[in-house]
């Protein structure tokens, strides 16, 4: 039996990475439905002025500055979220950071960096929300990525750990479930995402990176992670073309190698030198924005995850659509016949 979720209106929610991007939109979400949120980050800066936009639409919110490959800093985060809310319902495992770059590049301080946010973060706030919400209940939410089905080049650490998220977050679903624990744990898996990633990732590259496309904005993300929250879901794609990437990569894996090799590595950069080669691998990035400036379209809405996270109305949706083509069809064959 599934875990009962409570609505988002009485829930405190816990967004790790909470500062920019998808936590900044999730956070900002969360707060304008009625949620309690606790946001963390590295940056004391970014996170006074989160909590202040929050606070200024009447949101209840608490701040942690926290380095989430820190255990200690995790355990303050949980704790700061029962002082000043009483406990907290669902919690979400956000932060990341990434690197451009060919694998034989980069350096093993990097790679061992990217891995303690993307991979231990993950970890240590997945176990650290257990602790709590196997006597509560709630939701753990965990972002994983198009990355954790597909390899792509010039991102090779990132897809590893994103690989690492997912076959951790399975395993754990299902330890869990084996228990009955009354705790959903949902995988979300955007595609590109226009946020200031690419700006914040380490930059080995001679120039600027750049998202491959579809590129979604995150709000889009912010959707489904708290349609999760309220709804329990093994995992979530954000945006039809990252599933047909992944199921591609399933079946035929040496064609999306093909693609990866011919086209991807030619849509990862743009035609400018780099802006800011370090980004903020090993330090906070102070710029607290939730998108980013991607140079090509990017789509406000994904109609497939919308589907996927509102399966009866997508049904509506499509008998009304088959009706409507029934309907239309029957009329052109009777103005034939007349």
């Amino acid at each position: 039996m599934p875990p009962k979720l409570k609505p988002l209106d009485q829930q405190t929610i816990v967004i790790t990475g909470a500062t920019s991007g998808i936590g900044l939109a999730t956070a900002k979400g969360a707060a304008a439905k009625g949620a309690k949120v606790v946001l963390a980050a590295r940056s004391e800066q970014e996170l006074s002025q989160a909590a202040e936009e929050i606070r200024s639409k009447g949101g209840q919110v608490a701040t942690v500055v926290a380095d989430v490959a820190d255990k200690a800093d995790i355990e303050r985060i949980a704790q700061v979220a029962k002082t000043q809310f009483g406990g907290f319902d669902t919690w979400v495992n956000n932060a990341a950071a990434s690197i451009w770059g060919r694998l034989e590049e980069i350096s093993s301080e990097d790679s061992h960096r990217m891995f303690d946010t993307n991979f231990w973060g993950v970890v240590n706030g997945s176990l650290e929300a257990v602790k709590y919400l196997k006597q509560h209940g709630g939701a753990l939410i965990n972002l994983g990525s198009v990355a954790s089905d597909i390899a792509f080049p010039l991102q090779g650490m990132y897809s590893a750990s994103k690989h690492a998220i997912k076959g951790f977050t399975d395993a754990l679903r299902i330890e869990l479930e084996e228990e009955n624990a009354p705790i959903s744990v949902t995988l979300i898996k955007p595609s590109a995402i226009n946020t200031p990633f690419p700006q914040h990732a380490k930059n080995y590259m001679d120039k600027e990176p750049k998202l491959p496309p579809p590129v979604y904005e995150p709000e889009e993300v912010a959707v489904a992670i708290l349609h999760a929250a309220a709804h329990p879901e093994r995992d979530i794609y954000i945006g039809g073309g990252g599933k047909m990437m992944s199921t591609l990569n399933k079946n035929l894996p040496s064609l999306m190698d093909f693609v990866n090799k011919k086209v991807t590595m030619k849509l990862q950069a743009r035609d400018e030198p780099p802006r800011n080669p370090s980004g903020s691998l090993h330090q906070p990035s102070n710029d607290g924005k939730v998108h980013g400036d991607h140079p090509g379209y990017v789509m406000k809405k994904s109609l497939y995850t919308r589907a996927t996270i509102h399966p009866v109305l997508a049904g509506v949706a499509m008998a009304a659509v088959l009706g409507t083509t029934v309907l239309a069809l029957q009329n052109n064959k009777d103005n034939k016949s007349e």
